[in-house]
Parts: structure tokens; C-alpha cells; sequence
């Protein structure tokens, strides 16, 4: 082999092993982590518990209805109705790219890119809704637990199927 050549052939043989190597990798991604789809169900939905988590997994997967409930839409309590920030920007961005938005009506909620309806077995009180809501965004439809806690001046919302947990402040 030329001489001048060996230099570019080991930086392309180098080059070669890291893409390799970052290839058989998750980078980023959790070795464990499992797929983030929910899967819903049509099965009745259960009751949220004394306190406040998630009903259990559903084990039946089935089709969920393209259109949103038709029937009453519970109220949402009056102390949960604004917008929330999952952080200062926000609650301030005019550029339409508020994706930790949270905006609590009296009969939804509303996301980035999704909107949800509670359905009809949504428990509440004062601070508080719990059950599936009815989601709809991006041209498709799914049921989903939600767990709306208001503690002192911050919004907790806990969703299950994956199971995560979300701070939000209220935006002034």
C-alpha cells in the first residue's frame, strides 16, 4: 500500500469500528427501557383507588373509537381550570412551541399536540380528578388513567400505561 494512503485507510478503518460500535448500542435509551406505546382498552374502566395511583395494567388490547365520548363530559374541579407550565417558558412562548403546556378546562384538557375528555368514571373533589380520560390528537384516538393533584401552588399529574409523573406551576 502507498505510504500516503495508510494514514486515510486507518482513519476509515477507525471510523468504520465507532459506527459499529454506536450501532450495537441504545445510546441514550435505557437497556431495559421498554416500548413507551400505551395500549388501550375497551374493557370498563376501573375505579381510582384511596390513594390516588393508577389502576393496573389491562391485559386485553382493543381498538378505541375514532370519535371523542357524545355523552355528559364531567367538570373538572373549579381549583384545577388554567394554564400550567411544566416550566417558566412555557406559560410565555408566542411562538407556539410550548410543549410542557397544560390547559385545564371545565370539561378538557389540553396538550401540545392532543386534547382529552374525561370520561364518565373520572372521580373528583375540590383539588382533585382521577380516571380515564378520552385523548385525541394527531389523527388518532386512545383512553388513558390521569390523576390530577393540586398540592399548595403546584399541579401534579400522574398518568399510567407507562406510569410517569409530571410537576407542573400555574401560569400568571
Amino acid at each position: 500500500m502507498n505510504r500516503s494512503l495508510a494514514p486515510i485507510a486507518a482513519g476509515a478503518a477507525c471510523a468504520a469500528c465507532a459506527a459499529l460500535v454506536a450501532c450495537g448500542t441504545s445510546g441514550p435509551v435505557a437497556k431495559d427501557a421498554g416500548n413507551t406505546v400505551a395500549v388501550v382498552t375497551n374493557a370498563p374502566a376501573p375505579a381510582a383507588n384511596a390513594s390516588g395511583g393508577p389502576p393496573q395494567n389491562r391485559s386485553e388490547a382493543q381498538a378505541v373509537p375514532a370519535s371523542l365520548p357524545t355523552g355528559d363530559v364531567p367538570a373538572l374541579p373549579a381549583a384545577l381550570i388554567g394554564r400550567w407550565g411544566l416550566t417558566p417558558g412555557d406559560c410565555t412562548s408566542k411562538r407556539g412551541d410550548a410543549k410542557g403546556l397544560l390547559v385545564i378546562a371545565p370539561r378538557e384538557l389540553r396538550f401540545y399536540e392532543s386534547r382529552a375528555v374525561p370520561t364518565a368514571d373520572v372521580q373528583d373533589d375540590a383539588s382533585s380528578a382521577s380516571g380515564t380520560f378520552h385523548f385525541t390528537g394527531e389523527g388518532q384516538s386512545w383512553e388513558k388513567y390521569q390523576s390530577l393533584q393540586l398540592q399548595k401552588t403546584l399541579l401534579i399529574r400522574t398518568e399510567s400505561n407507562p406510569t410517569a409523573s409530571f410537576t407542573y406551576a400555574k401560569c400568571s
